[in-house]
């Protein structure tokens, strides 16, 4: 069946393939002794592989300069569509002067295994201030997001990419489903509308309130947790696959959810990371995308709505997929169970507020989250995750 079946067509319209062929793949191991090298890190690692799954289509490749500036400035591509983070790799001036406009790059693992390959065709400056600014709204260092940026080079390497070979993911395998499978997937099980659920936390009661609200106005869910790299104090992207296991298996009805991973490494970005989510998780089919309370955000830098606000700043159906708006949802003392002040009788201290990082703070200290806060199966295997971390 061809992409025009699906329920909904991929950012710029069609979906990016950059994984080389067989002998593409050969034909670059042959070279691979004399190119030069490029060590990627993790964060480069994954936008590597998320252009060549086509995740990040339309891009076929890290980012010249004119996509560059109008994304940090205008959240577009130079041709207009809609794009709000840059994707790009950057070395030291030092790396760039070896590396010639034309040829080809070697790019290698953190590990230093040879996985792809970059068509150079530009090397730029930049500003990190303006990019920190414009994309964070912040030039606080201390923001996870604005530390990356401090501490990468300062040139920007451009150009299309080839994954050398798609791998199966070291430690979910069964959920690496890539974008052209989702949308597999999503027709053979005639699919019309599917809502796309980002998180880099295990889902509290809030969380799977406004999942199954959604749930109820679309024929599918698509749990895509982030498993790429994250901040020292998130919790482990194994301990959260084995929890959204446990409440599919005990709280929803499996016929109406997928899990799957997103490769992506997180940026913290807040709104303009909300935007992104969404045209991510529109490549792999979605057609609605949950945007809800402090969305990517990390600390104080962002109002608690701004990532909902953002999506105001784009013309109506120019981002192609709708995004669906949650109030904070609580537990609601009164008719003892979920809610939001949209729907709910009660009162401010009659609300018992769930937050991931109100459940971290319990999990250190050995307590277990309230059934209001958590499911019970699910805080178990927190707890348990957590003492074995602190042996």
């Amino acid at each position: 069946m061809s992409q025009s079946l699906d329920a909904i067509v991929p950012h710029g319209g069609h979906l990016i393939n950059r994984i080389a062929t067989p002998d593409q793949r050969q034909e670059f191991l042959d070279k691979a002794a004399h190119l030069p090298i490029v060590e990627l890190d993790e964060r480069s690692l994954s936008d590597l592989e998320l252009i060549a799954i086509g995740g990040f289509s339309p891009l076929t490749g890290f980012m010249g300069q004119a996509d560059y500036k109008t994304v940090v400035d205008q959240m577009h591509l130079s041709n207009g569509l809609p794009w709000s983070i840059p994707i790009t790799l950057s070395v030291s001036e030092e790396v760039a002067s070896n590396l010639k406009e034309g040829g080809l790059v070697r790019l290698d693992s953190p590990g230093g295994e040879f996985v792809g390959v970059l068509e150079l065709t530009e090397k730029y400056s930049y500003d990190k201030e303006t990019e920190a600014l414009k994309v964070y709204r912040t030039t606080d260092e201390k923001h996870p997001g604005v530390k990356v940026v401090y501490d990468q080079g300062g040139i920007n390497l451009a150009g299309p990419v080839w994954l050398l070979e798609r791998q199966s993911h070291p430690y979910f395998p069964k959920y690496q489903i890539d974008p052209a499978e989702s949308r597999a997937i999503f027709r053979e099980k005639g699919w019309k509308t599917i809502v796309g659920f980002q998180t880099r936390n295990p889902i509290h009661r809030a969380h799977e309130y406004i999942q199954k609200c959604a749930l109820e106005t679309v024929d599918g869910l698509f749990l895509h947790p982030l498993v790429g790299a994250t901040k020292s104090d998130d919790i482990p992207a194994d301990v959260r696959m084995r929890c959204y296991e446990i409440l599919i298996d005990h709280y929803y009805p499996k016929q109406r959810v997928i899990l799957a991973i997103n490769p992506a490494a997180m940026r913290y970005a807040g709104p303009r990371e909300a935007i992104f989510h969404a045209l991510v998780r529109k490549n792999y089919g979605c057609t609605h995308f949950i945007v809800g309370r402090d969305h990517a955000g990390v600390g104080d830098y962002y109002g608690t709505y701004d990532a909902q606000y953002i999506f105001d700043e784009f013309e109506p159906g120019e981002l192609g997929i709708t995004p669906m708006m949650f109030e904070h949802a609580f537990y609601c003392k009164v008719t003892e169970g979920m809610a939001t002040s949209k729907t709910s009788p009660s009162s401010p201290e009659q609300r018992v507020h769930l937050s991931g990082t109100k459940v971290r703070e319990l999990l250190r200290r050995g307590e277990l989250p309230p059934p209001e806060f958590s499911r019970p199966e699910v805080a178990n295997e927190l707890i348990k995750a957590m003492k074995t971390n602190n042996q």
